[in-house]
């Protein structure tokens, strides 16, 4: 796939930073802020894009299916570290939401020269995963053309499961695979070519709204507080202590007794002291709720 680099958004040189190079160190980093307020800006532009997928991933997962991100370098990365924050920040299952990388886990600490460039070994990732149609794929790539993603999209369109590509290309090779595109634009990159930076914020921030907000919806969130945060070390011991109290207006005495009784649940501990239930009570309450504890209080 041949393409002229200086068409692409992401590769074009940025006026403002011809003589960055001669600054002063405050003055560098204000030029690199000044910037950086460019992602959110253009994020906001490409909202309904992102609440159509959030919305797309949701059905997907309520019935059973799983959320792929798909990437390689930075893209990559920033989508396999979405996926692997979801299991201690929302309780789900680790195969929930998955990060594929072009050139595997070895590639996330360094780069595997050329991976990228194969389409076949995307639709390979994604076949070695046992990807499906009841599945929600998101293509990563900054410049919208990397092969490896395409691939992986072609293959996942080809089972009839929803693709969603994520670029900060207008009317990129990309768009022309998926479903829905979000391409937010934040402008050239303060050093050419580097997508690490502006691009690469702003699909973070992409990325942050489509996992979040699917969780929200999965009932994983009360009001603003995680509630099925897995409590695997002393600091998210006290994180879910002070999400129960915030959650109750109990004392840490108490959150922690009912977390005790409940396997260390914030879910289930909030339900029990809200509506003094037991454990057993407390957990039969958001079974039938579907894990939506407002939905029991009648919270509104």
């Amino acid at each position: 796939m041949t393409v002229d680099l200086k068409k692409l958004d992401t590769e074009r040189r940025n006026p403002r930073t011809m003589h960055i190079d001669t600054l002063s160190t405050l003055d560098m980093v204000k030029v690199v802020n000044t910037e950086d307020h460019r992602c959110a800006e253009a994020v906001e532009k490409v909202l309904p894009q992102v609440a159509q997928a959030i919305d797309i991933i949701y059905e997907k997962i309520r019935n059973g299916g799983r959320l792929f991100y798909v990437g390689a370098g930075t893209s990559g990365r920033l989508g396999v570290l979405d996926a692997a924050e979801c299991p201690p920040t929302y309780g789900v299952d680790p195969g929930l939401v998955v990060g594929l990388i072009a050139g595997g886990p070895p590639a996330f600490l360094k780069a595997v020269e050329g991976a990228e460039d194969s389409a076949e070994l995307g639709k390979n990732d994604l076949t070695a995963n046992q990807f499906s149609e009841q599945d929600a794929l998101v293509g990563i790539a900054a410049s919208g053309r990397t092969p490896y993603v395409i691939g992986a999209m072609d293959y996942a369109r080809s089972l009839g499961a929803p693709v969603i590509a994520l670029t900060c290309c207008h009317d990129s090779e990309m768009s022309r695979h998926a479903d829905i595109t979000i391409d937010p634009v934040p402008g050239p990159e303060v050093i050419t070519g580097s997508s690490r930076m502006k691009s690469g914020t702003c699909q973070k921030l992409v990325l942050n709204m489509l996992s979040t907000c699917v969780m929200i919806k999965m009932g994983k969130v009360y009001g603003n507080l995680m509630v099925d945060v897995q409590a695997t070390n002393q600091k998210l011991v006290r994180r879910a202590i002070s999400i129960v109290c915030e959650a109750t207006g109990e004392n840490e005495e108490k959150a922690k007794a009912a977390l005790d009784r409940c396997g260390f649940s914030c879910k289930t501990a909030i339900v029990m002291l809200l509506l003094n239930l037991d454990a057993s009570a407390a957990k039969a309450a958001l079974d039938a709720a579907d894990g939506r504890i407002a939905q029991i209080t009648g919270r509104r």
